[in-house]
C-alpha cells in the first residue's frame, strides 16, 4: 500500500460568495434555459452541461476528466440581468438600511457612541456594561430613531418594508421604490469599521453582497435527472427552478435591450424576484409557493436542508447502513440471556469478513465449497489485490476452494457465537442497543430471551427489532467491551439491575421455593444439570411421602448460590400476605427460609439477590447466576402446571352479596350527602364551594366503596389462587386487577372527574336530568367477570378512550424534551482533572455529581454499601469490640477523599457495628477499594447518560395527574408537563404556588396566622365591591360591599388610597357608594376601559397572589397559595424570610440569585419524578440544574437556551432553525472548530468522547518509528 498523508478537517468557516467569487468557482455561464436537445443530449451552455460533471456512468467529465463516480461535480454560473435581494439575508439588509444614512453610509450613531462600543468590542473598557452579543442590537435601535445623520447632517427617511422583498422609502415628494440596485450602491459605501461593530466580518460578507448579480448553478450532483421505467426523464425540483430563473432572465435581458417600457421591465424583476426567492426557500410567507406541474410544492434548497428528513438529520446525522436486517422478534427461554437467534434467511444474507491465515484455511475451503446457497457458507471473495469474486456466478466452486491462499478475505456468513448489535426502537437509553452472541436458529423471527425485554422496553405483540454486524475487528471488541447483555445489568439510571425475573419466572421461582416444594432426586438432579451445576450434589434434606429422600425446593434454589453469600430481606410475598418481616434468609449460600420472588430476582428491583450477587461477584457471575435460575424455573414451571381462568375467580355468594350490599351502603351515604347539600347542612371544607364540596366527598366515598368491593373479593380467593399468587409475587398484575375482575370496577373518570357533562345536565340520554345516582355518573357495579352492561361499557369506554389519546399525545411530547435534552447535554464530557466540562472547556461542575461516583458502578446511587460491609463482616468477626477512638482514627485514615455524607454514613454505621478493631479495618480497606472502583472514568460521556436518564422515564409518566394537594385547594401541575415546564425555564410556571412559613410569633396562633394571609392575599377592588354602575361617558359608580371589606380586612379608606393616584377620574365617597367624576367625558370604550383598570387595582396584599389556604403542618400554621412573588412577599410583616418556597424557579433566580434557583430546580425536578415512583438518581438531575444555571442566568435547554448558544454552526444548524443559523454563520465569517458531538458525526470524524487512550498511544507508536 503506497503511504498516504492523513489529513484531518481543522475548522470550516462560514462565508457569503462575492459576484467575483462566484464567477472564479464557475466552470461555466448558463445562458439555454433548455436541458438535452433531441438527441437527448446535454445542451452546451444548458443545465446539464458536461462541464458541470457527470451522471451516467462511464461518462468523462469534460472538467476534470472523472468518472462519475470519482467526480464531485463543478459549479456554474448565471448572469442576472437586474441585481436581485437574497432571500436568506433579508432581514441583515432591512436592518442595515434603517440603521445607516441614505447618503454617506455611515451609522446614524454619534461617532463618540461608535467609539465607545469599539473600545468595549476592543475590550478596553475596564468592565463591560453590555455583552458583546448585545451591541449590534443597541446600535442599530440607537440608529433606527435618528432623524438625521450625525455624520453628513442629511435628513432620513422613514422606511416601509413589506414583506417578503419590496422596501419604499417615504419621501417629501411621496413614496419611494428602493430597488436593488441603489441598495447595493449604499450597500457598497458602508465602511468596514461600521461593520465590525455590527459584528460582521467584512473579509467573507460585505453587504452589497447579499443583493445577487452573478448566480450560482449548483453542479449536477446536487440535482439529478432520473429516467423513469417508462424511459422517460426526470428533472429534480432545483433543475425546474433554475429553468423558470433563465428564461425570466432572458425576457429580461432582451426587454431591456429592446427598450421596453419601465413598467413592464419591473414587473420582470418582480418575477425574477420571485423565482429566485422560491429558489432558495419555498416556504417564504406572503407569496405564493411554486408548484409541480402534478401540483406538489417543490422542495427547493431550504427544505433540502431543514427538518427530520432533510440534510443534515436525514443524511449527515443518520444514515441508513449496510448489514443490517430487521424482524419481528418472539421470545425464546432457552436462549442464553446474552444471546439472539437469528433466522438461517438472514444469516445466509449478512456476512463477516474474515481474513484467511493458516489457522482456519482449512475451516474457510469447506465454507466457501458450501457457496451462497448453503448454510453455512460464504458468498464473496476478496483477493488481495482488490478483485471480488461473488460466489453465486462461480460454477465450480471447489477449484476456487482450492486456490485460496493467506491474506484472502471471505465474506462468510452469520455463525453461532458471532457478536451482533440487536436495537428496538425508540432507543431512548444506553440499553437500547446491546451486543449479543449469534445463535443460528430455524424461522423467520429474531428469538430473544424474555427477560432482556426491560431495557429494550420490547414485547412480543408484533414489536420488530433490527440487527446489525459490526464489520471490522476494532468495532467488534469494542462491542464486547462495552456493550454486551451482562455488562448492562445495572441500569445506569439508578444504580440498580434492570435485567431480571419476570413473569412466569417470577411466579416459578414463587412455587418452587415455597415450603411444601419437594422434589425427588431424578427432578432435582434433572433441574440442577439443567442450570449447569457441574458439582456434587448436596445430601437430601427431607423426605417424600413414602420415607424416600427427597430435596426441598429452596435447596435447589441454593445451589447456584455463591458459597459465602448472606443475605436477608423481606419477600413481596411475606409483605402482601401479612408475613413476618426479613423472611427471606439466606446463609453462606443456603436458602434457609422464605420464598424467592420479585423482591430477590425482579427486573428493576434494586437492593435484591441478584443485584447483591452482581454487585459483590461481578457481573459475569451475576448473570451465570441469573441464566441457572431462570433456565431452571422455566421448566420446572413447565412441568408443575400453572393455569389462570375464568373459574380462578369464583368468589363465594356470601361475598358477592356482601359486596353488593356494600356499594348499597355507599349509595345511600352518598344520597345522603346529596341531600344535606340540596338543604344546604354540607359541612364545607376550606377553600372550595359547596358542590366542589360535594364532589369531592362522594368521589371520595365511591373510591372507598371500589377498594372495599376488590378487598372483598381479593380475600375471598384462599393463598393458592393462581391470580392471587401472580398479583402477590409481583409476577404480573395487582390486587385492584383481581379486583377489577371479581369485585366492581369503579368510578369511571375523564380528566380527573366523574362522567358529569355530556347532554343537558345529565351525562347520557338514558338518564333524568340532575340525577344524583352514582350510577348516572359513570360508578360501574359491575365487574368484568359477570360482564357490564351497555350503559356500564359505554362509560368505561369514554375512561378508556382517554387513556389512549393521552398515550399518543404523551410520547410525542416526551420524544421532543428527549431530543432537546440530549442536544443540550450531548457535549458534556468529564475531563482528566475530575471536572465536567463542555469541548471549550468551561467548567460546569468542579467534582462529577459532588462526589465523582459513576451511577452504573454505584451500589443503588452509593459508592459502596457499609451496611452491608459491615454485616458481612460481622458474621466471621471476632475479637472483642473496638474502642470509640480506634474507629473514630481509622475512619479518618481511610476516608480521606470521601465527600462529607459518605463519610458520616461510614462512622455512624460503624460506631453501631461493635465490629472488633481489625473488622472495622478490614471494613474501611474494603469500602475505600469499592470507592476507587466506582470513580467515573475519564472521557465518560456523562451528559447523554444524564439526558438518557431524565429522557428516558418521560415516556412512562403520566401526562395530566388531577392532585390536589391534601384537597382541592390547589391544582398543581404534575408529570410530564412539569418536568418540560422544568427544563424550559419557563418564565411563568402554569400553576404558580407558594408555601409560607411564618415567624415564631405567629406560626402557633391562628388569629395571627390569618391576619398575615389576609396582607398576603392579593385584594383588588373587584373584590370588595356588590356592584357597579356607569352611564359610558361621565362617571362611574363603585358599590362596596360590608360583608366582603370584613371578610378581606380592609377599610374604605384603604379602596381610596388605591384609587387616589389615577388622575384620569375625580373621587367622591359617601358612605359605602364611591363615585369616580371623569375628567373629560369620553366614549364607552374608554369608559369601560378606564372601569376595568379601577376594578383590577391592588388595594392591599401581594400582586398575583391569587389564592391563600391556611394548612396546619405539625402544629404550625402554614400559609399556601396560587400564585407566587416572592419579591414582594417577603416585604410583608410576620413571616418567616428564610422559609418561602415556590414553585416558579425562573423568579427565585431573579429574587434570591442563581445558587438558590439551582436549588430549588433540583427539588422541582426530584418532586416531580418522585411523585411519579421513578427513580433517578440525584447526580443527573444536579448536572442538568448545574448546566442550565452554568452561565449565570437560567438558561432553557432548548433552542432559545443551551442548545441554540452552542459554539458549534454545524450542531446549531442540526438540531433546529437551519438556514437562518448557516446565513448567520457566514455573516460573522464564524468557523466550525468541529469540537463537539453532532458536527464531527457530520463530518465523519471521531467524536471527541472516552479517554483518548488509544489515539494517544497511536501517535506514540508513530513517534518512535520516526
Amino acid at each position: 500500500m503506497s503511504i498516504q498523508a492523513i489529513k484531518a478537517i481543522d475548522g470550516i468557516r462560514f462565508s457569503v460568495w462575492s459576484p467575483t467569487e462566484v464567477r472564479k468557482y464557475s466552470v461555466a455561464e448558463i445562458t439555454a434555459p433548455e436541458t438535452y436537445d433531441e438527441d437527448g443530449m446535454p445542451v452546451q451552455g444548458g443545465l446539464m452541461d458536461g462541464r458541470l460533471g457527470t451522471l451516467e456512468p462511464g461518462q468523462k467529465c469534460l472538467t476534470c476528466g472523472n468518472t462519475a463516480a470519482r467526480c464531485p461535480g463543478h459549479f456554474g454560473h448565471l448572469e442576472l440581468a437586474e441585481p436581485i435581494l437574497h432571500i436568506a439575508f433579508i432581514d441583515n439588509i432591512y436592518k442595515l438600511l434603517q440603521s445607516t444614512c441614505r447618503s454617506c453610509a455611515r451609522l446614524k450613531v454619534p461617532q463618540e457612541d461608535l467609539q465607545a462600543f469599539k473600545n468595549i468590542k476592543d475590550k478596553k473598557a475596564a468592565y463591560t456594561t453590555i455583552s458583546q452579543k448585545r451591541i449590534p442590537e443597541q446600535i442599530i435601535e440607537k440608529a433606527k430613531k435618528a432623524k438625521e445623520c450625525p455624520h453628513c447632517g442629511k435628513t432620513q427617511y422613514e422606511l416601509i418594508f413589506t414583506k417578503p422583498t419590496i422596501f419604499v422609502e417615504k419621501t417629501e415628494i411621496g413614496e419611494h421604490r428602493l430597488l436593488p440596485i441603489t441598495i447595493r450602491e449604499r450597500f457598497s459605501q458602508i465602511l468596514d469599521e461600521d461593520l465590525e461593530l455590527l459584528s460582521y466580518d467584512p473579509i467573507t460578507a460585505r453587504p452589497e453582497w447579499f443583493i445577487l448579480q452573478a448566480f450560482p448553478v449548483p453542479p449536477v450532483t446536487v440535482r439529478p435527472s432520473i429516467i423513469l421505467e417508462t424511459g422517460i426523464r426526470s428533472e429534480d425540483d432545483l433543475t425546474h427552478k433554475m429553468v423558470d430563473i433563465i428564461r425570466v432572465n432572458q425576457r429580461l435581458k432582451e426587454s431591456k435591450d429592446a427598450g421596453t417600457p419601465p413598467l413592464i421591465v419591473q414587473d420582470l424583476v418582480d418575477l425574477l424576484q420571485y423565482h429566485t426567492t422560491t429558489y432558495f426557500d419555498n416556504e417564504v410567507s406572503g407569496i405564493p409557493q411554486a408548484h409541480h406541474r402534478s401540483g406538489r410544492p417543490l422542495k427547493t434548497l431550504t427544505q433540502r436542508l431543514k427538518g427530520k428528513e432533510g440534510r443534515f438529520r436525514g443524511s449527515l446525522s443518520g444514515k441508513r447502513v449496510d448489514f443490517s436486517s430487521r424482524t419481528v422478534i418472539s421470545p425464546d427461554p432457552n436462549l442464553d440471556l446474552s444471546e439472539v437467534g437469528v433466522p438461517e434467511t438472514v444469516a445466509m444474507k449478512l456476512t463477516i469478513p474474515e481474513i484467511v491465515t493458516e489457522w482456519n484455511i482449512e475451516r474457510m475451503r469447506k465454507l466457501v465449497i458450501n457457496g451462497p446457497e448453503k448454510f453455512p457458507g460464504v458468498n464473496y471473495i476478496v483477493r488481495p489485490d482488490g478483485v471480488k469474486i461473488r460466489l453465486d456466478f462461480v460454477e465450480d466452486r471447489s477449484t476456487i476452494a482450492e486456490t485460496l491462499e493467506i491474506g484472502y478475505l471471505v465474506e462468510r456468513h452469520l455463525a453461532d457465537g458471532d457478536i451482533v448489535m440487536f436495537n428496538r426502537q425508540p432507543s431512548l437509553h444506553q440499553m437500547s442497543i446491546m451486543a449479543h452472541y449469534v445463535r443460528v436458529l430455524p424461522g423467520k423471527t429474531f428469538r430473544l430471551h424474555p427477560s432482556v425485554c426491560p431495557p429494550y422496553n420490547a414485547d412480543f405483540d408484533g414489536d420488530e427489532m433490527n440487527l446489525h454486524v459490526p464489520q471490522s475487528e476494532e468495532a467488534r471488541a469494542e462491542a464486547i467491551l462495552l456493550m454486551r447483555v451482562q455488562d448492562q445489568l445495572i441500569s445506569p439510571r439508578y444504580g440498580g439491575p434492570i435485567i431480571g425475573a419476570l413473569r412466569d419466572f417470577v411466579t416459578g421461582a414463587y412455587l418452587l421455593t415455597k415450603d411444601d416444594t419437594i422434589l425427588t432426586i431424578q427432578e432435582f438432579s434433572n433441574l440442577a444439570m439443567l442450570g449447569g451445576y457441574t458439582d456434587t450434589l448436596p445430601k437430601p434434606g427431607t423426605k417424600t411421602k413414602d420415607g424416600k429422600p427427597a430435596y426441598t425446593g429452596k435447596q435447589l434454589f441454593s445451589l447456584f448460590l455463591p458459597k459465602d453469600f448472606s443475605y436477608v430481606l423481606t419477600s413481596k410475598w411475606s409483605k402482601g400476605t401479612g408475613g413476618k418481616d426479613k423472611d427471606v434468609v439466606i446463609k453462606n449460600g443456603e436458602l434457609i427460609s422464605g420464598v424467592i420472588d420479585k423482591t430477590s430476582i425482579g427486573a428493576e428491583e434494586p437492593e435484591s439477590v441478584l443485584h447483591r450477587i452482581a454487585k459483590d461477584y461481578g457481573n459475569e457471575i451475576g448473570k451465570n447466576f441469573l441464566n441457572s435460575i431462570l433456565i431452571m424455573v422455566k421448566q420446572f414451571i413447565t412441568h408443575y402446571g400453572f393455569s389462570y381462568g375464568y373459574g380462578d375467580l369464583e368468589v363465594p355468594e356470601k361475598n358477592v352479596q356482601q359486596i353488593l350490599d356494600d356499594i348499597q351502603d355507599t349509595y345511600d351515604v352518598v344520597a345522603d350527602l346529596t341531600d344535606q347539600y340540596e338543604k344546604g347542612t354540607l359541612k364545607l371544607t376550606r377553600g372550595m364551594r359547596a358542590e366542589e364540596a360535594l364532589e369531592a366527598y362522594i368521589v371520595n366515598e365511591l373510591g372507598k366503596a371500589r377498594d372495599k368491593a376488590g378487598s372483598t373479593a381479593n380475600n375471598s380467593l384462599d393463598d393458592s389462587n393462581a391470580g392471587k399468587i401472580m398479583a402477590t409475587t409481583g409476577a404480573r398484575g395487582s390486587s385492584l386487577n383481581v379486583g377489577q375482575m371479581a369485585g366492581a370496577l369503579g368510578q369511571q373518570s375523564r380528566r380527573g372527574n366523574r362522567m358529569n357533562d355530556g347532554y343537558n345536565n345529565r351525562a347520557l340520554t338514558h338518564y333524568k336530568e340532575n340525577d344524583s345516582n352514582p350510577d348516572a355518573h359513570g360508578f360501574v357495579k359491575s365487574n368484568y367477570r359477570t360482564g357490564l352492561s351497555a350503559l356500564e361499557f359505554f362509560f368505561h369506554a369514554m375512561g378508556g378512550r382517554e387513556g389512549l389519546v393521552d398515550t399518543a399525545v404523551r410520547t410525542q411530547q416526551s420524544g421532543y424534551m428527549q431530543r432537546r435534552l440530549i442536544n443540550a447535554l450531548e457535549h458534556i464530557r468529564l475531563e482528566y482533572d475530575g471536572t465536567v466540562r463542555d469541548p471549550h472547556g468551561h467548567i460546569v461542575q468542579f467534582l462529577y455529581g459532588e462526589d465523582g461516583i459513576d451511577v452504573q458502578k454505584s451500589d443503588h446511587g452509593e459508592a459502596f454499601n457499609v451496611v452491608r460491609l459491615t454485616e458481612s463482616q460481622s458474621i466471621t468477626d471476632s475479637g472483642k469490640k473496638a474502642a470509640k477512638e480506634d474507629i473514630e482514627t481509622l475512619v479518618k485514615k481511610y476516608t480521606k477523599t470521601f465527600n462529607p455524607r459518605l463519610t458520616k454514613n461510614v462512622s455512624d454505621t460503624l460506631l453501631k457495628s461493635g465490629l472488633s478493631k481489625d473488622g472495622v479495618e478490614s471494613v474501611c480497606k474494603k469500602g475505600l477499594s469499592l470507592y476507587n472502583k466506582a470513580q467515573v472514568e475519564p472521557g465518560a460521556a456523562v451528559g447523554i447518560v444524564t439526558a438518557q436518564s431524565i429522557g428516558e422515564p418521560g415516556t412512562q409518566m403520566t401526562l395530566r395527574t388531577f392532585h390536589f394537594a391534601g384537597i382541592k385547594e390547589r391544582n398543581v401541575t404534575l408529570g410530564l408537563p412539569r418536568l418540560i415546564e422544568l427544563v424550559d425555564a419557563r418564565k411563568k410556571p402554569v400553576t404558580p404556588t407558594m408555601d409560607i412559613y411564618l415567624d415564631k410569633d405567629s406560626k402557633t396562633s391562628r388569629e395571627k396566622a390569618i391576619e398575615v394571609a389576609r396582607n398576603v392575599l392579593q385584594t383588588k377592588v373587584s373584590a370588595l365591591i356588590a356592584d357597579t354602575e356607569t352611564d359610558y361617558s361621565t362617571n362611574i359608580k363603585l358599590i362596596l360591599s360590608e360583608n366582603r371589606l370584613r371578610e378581606r380586612g380592609c377599610t374604605i379608606s384603604e379602596v381610596e388610597a388605591a384609587l387616589s393616584s389615577n388622575k384620569k377620574f375625580k373621587m367622591e365617597v359617601t358612605d359605602k357608594l364611591i363615585t369616580l367624576n371623569l375628567v373629560e367625558e369620553s366614549d364607552t370604550a374608554t369608559a369601560i376601559a378606564i372601569r376595568n383598570k379601577v376594578l383590577n387595582t391592588t388595594v392591599k396584599g401581594v400582586p398575583d397572589i391569587e389564592r391563600v389556604t391556611l394548612v396546619q403542618k405539625d402544629d404550625e400554621w402554614v400559609i399556601q397559595t396560587t400564585g407566587s412573588n416572592v419579591a414582594k412577599l417577603l416585604e410583608v410583616k410576620g413571616i418567616d424570610k428564610r422559609n418561602v418556597r415556590t414553585n416558579n424557579v425562573f423568579e427565585i433566580a431573579g429574587t434570591l440569585g442563581i445558587e438558590a434557583a439551582r436549588n430549588a430546580l433540583i427539588d422541582e425536578l426530584n418532586h416531580t419524578l418522585g411523585d411519579q415512583g421513578l427513580e433517578v438518581d440525584n447526580r443527573y438531575i444536579m448536572l442538568v440544574s448545574d448546566l442550565m444555571c452554568s452561565r449565570g442566568y437560567m438558561q432553557q435547554i432548548g433552542r432559545h437556551g443551551i442548545a441554540g448558544t452552542k459554539d458549534s454552526v454545524l450542531a446549531r444548524a442540526a438540531f433546529e432553525i437551519t438556514v437562518p443559523t448557516i446565513a448567520h454563520a457566514a455573516l460573522g465569517g464564524e468557523v466550525e472548530q468541529l469540537k463537539g458531538i453532532t458536527e464531527n458525526v457530520i463530518v465523519g470524524s471521531n467524536i471527541p468522547i472516552g479517554s483518548g487512550t488509544v489515539d494517544l498511544y497511536m501517535q506514540v507508536s508513530k513517534k518512535k518509528k520516526e
